[in-house]
């Protein structure tokens, strides 16, 4: 290995460049695999095959190394990073694996300068991220910063406070001790909000399946400000900041929700070309606004980490739901807390920690036919046709057919621009005009879709919003990688979900794209979505 090889100037910018000859075999092998990655453009598929086959095998091959550069990228950039001042909890709660072991992460998302106080910052986003060539899954796990926790010396507090007082070490210490016993954290990095703004930039943005209206003015709230109209769209930096670290009117569970959709609608996005085209600028910004811990500074920590990614390529998402318990509090006061039990949350991690095959979803791919209560498809389902055609006509002619569904979830109810019922005080009524439902257009690679987005409230104050989405977009990125596809009524319906869990079920014409989205924390059981989704008719 030559010491002028392009990946050891990268990876010891902030080193003595290593003796090639004192790396062992495995270090030895983990930088070839790397260099091959950063040098080698990927090979497509021949294209023997014509038509939809060969598109397939092309996707396939991209869906194999997307997240292996994705990691590439990330950790080659923070390693010009200095490291995580360790401070009051001491640097010994870190574990350096052999190469290609699993490593869990630890990702925190904050506002903190180098070299300034701890105590001058604010974390909204703490998540572990499972890496596991074993397992078929990469797992990802939020931890909510409402969460209540006890700080020695401080009393009980928030887990966000945590991080002002100590830092990661003593996060990490209170994660081990008080959340996760047994955690083993093998790697921190800490990254900057503005950071993750530009992040977002330099990547080309991202398509956001938005769920509501999301409306604040900072003067009016002393929250952060935000204006989103709902359905599906192109979200860019400062708007996809206040899209993952909105709270205002919901909980830190559905913001933990947000972040984690944002993630896996990036990895929607973007592409190999994507990512080493705009390599130089992405190293750039992760460089300068993330830390990480002393251990990706040195050759082997850095090589180990990237051997775990190579070897888990082409693994989806999982994100494991922490299992907070929301108190119920008095009319008018406010919640500080959200609290767990030791034995859901040990139940969470081992979950996080499993090697074995994620819980199938309760549906598959084959036929099945609506129809019979027997089934229990329908269960907490009611008919809602009138409403269903009133969202229709308030849409006028939005550019393509518009289809509603004649079966929605009992209990919830249309947002409707009519009635202001999902109007968030104190926004005025001229905030939402022909927010409820939306007709719109989608722009993307120099085209305007024709769309449409229709909105159901189950449970405002816990973020549980649903929708019916309308687009004459026929590949939106959200729809490339279903996880099943079933025969419904003679509708084939193409599934998308993590864990075994629905987020979105979605079908097609010769004239438009239609799905429906789940709440934020998939809170529709699966069932149910697909009889939704099935029961979907032209308006008429």
């Amino acid at each position: 290995m030559n010491p002028d090889d392009p990946l050891i100037r990268r990876v010891s910018a902030t080193n003595p460049v290593p003796d090639p000859e004192a790396l062992g075999p495995e270090q030895r092998a983990a930088a070839d695999r790397l260099r091959a990655l950063t040098t080698v453009t990927p090979r497509l598929p021949a294209r023997r095959l014509r038509g939809s086959a060969w598109i397939r095998q092309t996707a396939m091959a991209l869906a194999i190394v997307v997240p292996v550069a994705a990691v590439l990228i990330v950790v080659l950039g923070v390693h010009h990073r200095s490291s995580i001042n360790h401070g009051r909890g001491g640097s010994g709660v870190l574990h350096l694996p052999s190469a290609g072991k699993a490593q869990t992460l630890l990702l925190i998302g904050s506002d903190h300068r180098t070299g300034e106080p701890y105590s001058d910052a604010n974390t909204d986003a703490m998540m572990l991220v499972r890496l596991n060539p074993d397992a078929p899954t990469i797992n990802l796990l939020s931890v909510p910063r409402d969460l209540e926790v006890r700080i020695p010396g401080g009393g009980t507090q928030k887990l966000n406070a945590v991080y002002s007082i100590g830092g990661p070490s003593l996060l990490l210490k209170i994660l081990r001790t008080q959340v996760f016993p047994g955690l083993t954290v093998n790697h921190v990095i800490d990254f900057d909000f503005q950071g993750f703004s530009r992040l977002v930039d330099a990547l080309g943005c991202a398509y956001g399946d938005i769920d509501h209206r999301y409306i604040n003015d900072t003067a009016q709230t002393d929250y952060s400000s935000i204006d989103l109209e709902a359905g599906y769209q192109r979200l860019c930096g400062a708007q996809a900041l206040q899209f993952v670290r909105f709270r205002h009117t919901d909980t830190s569970l559905v913001r933990d929700a947000r972040q984690q959709d944002f993630l896996r609608w990036l990895s929607d996005d973007f592409t190999v070309g994507d990512l080493l085209s705009r390599r130089d600028r992405l190293l750039a910004i992760i460089g300068r606004y993330s830390q990480t811990d002393s251990g990706l500074h040195s050759v082997s920590g850095l090589l180990g980490l990237f051997d775990a990614a190579v070897k888990s390529a082409g693994h989806p998402f999982e994100q494991i739901p922490f299992p907070a318990t929301l108190p119920r509090c008095p009319a008018g006061e406010s919640c500080p807390f959200v609290t767990a039990t030791r034995g859901a949350e040990a139940t969470a991690y081992r979950r996080f920690l499993a090697t074995g095959p994620s819980p199938a979803s309760s549906s598959s791919a084959g036929t099945a036919h609506l129809g019979g209560s027997g089934r229990g498809d329908a269960v907490n389902l009611v008919q809602d046709v009138p409403d269903g055609q009133a969202q229709a006509t308030a849409l006028g002619a939005p550019g393509l057919p518009v289809y509603y569904p004649s079966l929605i979830v009992k209990s919830s109810r249309y947002c409707s621009d009519a009635n202001g019922n999902c109007r968030v005080a104190p926004n005025p009524p001229s905030r939402y005009v022909n927010a409820y439902p939306r007709a719109y257009q989608i722009q993307a690679g120099g085209q305007h879709y024709p769309s449409y987005r229709m909105t159901l409230v189950l449970n405002a104050a816990l973020g549980q919003y649903y929708g019916v989405q309308g687009t004459t977009w026929s590949d939106p990125p959200i729809l490339r990688h279903p996880t099943a596809t079933q025969v419904v009524n003679g509708r084939q319906l193409r599934e998308y979900g993590t864990g075994g869990e629905l987020s979105l079920v979605a079908f097609s014409t010769s004239t438009g794209t239609y799905w429906i989205s789940n709440t934020l924390t998939d809170s529709i059981p699966n069932a149910q979505l697909i009889a939704i989704a099935a029961s979907l008719r032209p308006a008429g």
